[in-house]
């Protein structure tokens, strides 16, 4: 593959992104990565003539066959699922797995591309050992979209990612064709020279707000309840809590992105309805991420018991199930207790 430009991830987290042109099909042993991204339309791997999953196939290694026996089943929340290790034939295959990106709906290109980055949160806190992506430009081939608007919200999408922690150490977006490396190619540099500006460095300094309350719509209730339950507890305290809908797209990440990074602390409301909103899994994930960095801590509150991901039950919980508010008083106390430890660390 031919290098075109690089994007190094500035402040403490390690990462870079890079563009390339080339055949994802074709690598050298040096070009080697842990995961490769296909795209398809749900539960349909036909290898067409255009796709990578043909150009797959016809190197031996068929996604079909991959997709019965899968190591991570994201779909239902992430649109993903990752295969299980595997050593390729043929040695042109430099990867040991295929992370599999199938939206359900056909939505606008910053709806479904962000899936793949909300996806690494999950599978990377049970596969720490995946460091290095290689990533097409996801549905602009057989699903008809231009490279523009598919890399725009991509690039996007991987820098935010990468500034709050995601502990992916290399991403190598790849153009096949000579016309859309090009393409490619000035759309990266734009978002580059943006990226590079001084004016753009995320400013240093205290947290805006004391505790971001996480929650899902259906458990307002509770929400106000904690809430009210945290001031009881300290009287100047400065909570966050989203009270509007917000619309779903790159605003919407972007907005979640700026107001947990101004926050101390996340308190996620977990419940059937938290595990089942996009919204809550993305403020999750992010708030995850940042927690691996120390720059914020995560306290998931158990309020309903819920089928939650796996990586959602590793941390300590406070427990006030079955929508117990009488336990909000010493729920929140502990979380005041938290924020006075913090504040005794830095002094």
């Amino acid at each position: 593959m031919q290098l075109l430009e690089t994007i190094e991830i500035r402040g403490g987290q390690r990462g870079r992104i890079e563009l390339c042109e080339g055949d994802l099909t074709d690598l050298s042993p040096s070009e080697r990565a842990d995961v490769l991204v296909v795209s398809a339309f749900p539960d349909d791997y036909k290898p067409t003539k255009r796709s990578l999953i043909g150009a797959l196939r016809r190197r031996g290694l068929s996604v079909k066959k991959l997709a019965r026996k899968k190591d991570i089943d994201l779909r239902s929340g992430y649109s993903c699922w990752l295969s299980k290790e595997f050593t390729a034939q043929d040695k042109r295959l430099a990867y040991r797995r295929i992370l599999c990106f199938e939206p359900r709906e056909r939505g606008k290109p910053p709806e479904v591309v962000g899936d793949i980055f909300r996806a690494l949160t999950p599978i990377l806190a049970v596969r720490p050992e995946c460091k290095s992506l290689l990533l097409p430009i996801v549905a602009a081939g057989d699903r008809g979209y231009s490279i523009a608007e598919m890399l725009e919200p991509l690039l996007e999408a991987a820098i935010k990612w990468f500034e709050v922690g995601m502990p992916l150490e290399r991403l190598s977006i790849v153009a096949h064709r000579k016309a859309h490396a090009e393409e490619a190619r000035q759309v990266f540099l734009a978002r580059k020279v943006a990226y590079e500006k001084p004016a753009s460095i995320i400013a240093s300094g205290g947290a805006d707000y004391d505790v971001f309350i996480s929650y899902a719509h259906a458990n307002t209730r509770e929400c106000e309840a904690l809430e009210a339950a945290l001031h009881e507890a300290h009287p100047g305290l400065r909570v966050f809590v989203d009270r509007h809908e917000i619309d779903i797209g790159a605003s919407w990440q972007l907005r979640i992105f700026e107001s947990l990074e101004r926050s101390q602390k996340v308190v996620a409301l977990l419940s059937p309805d938290y595990a089942a909103s996009r919204a809550c899994k993305e403020e999750f994930n992010i708030a995850w991420n940042l927690s691996g960095t120390g720059r914020i801590r995560l306290l998931p509150l158990y309020v309903y018991t819920a089928l939650l991901p796996a990586f959602m039950t590793h941390l300590q919980y406070l427990d006030c199930r079955e929508g117990e508010v009488s336990r909000f008083a010493e729920a929140s106390r502990r979380i005041v207790a938290t924020l006075d430890q913090d504040d005794r660390a830095v002094g």
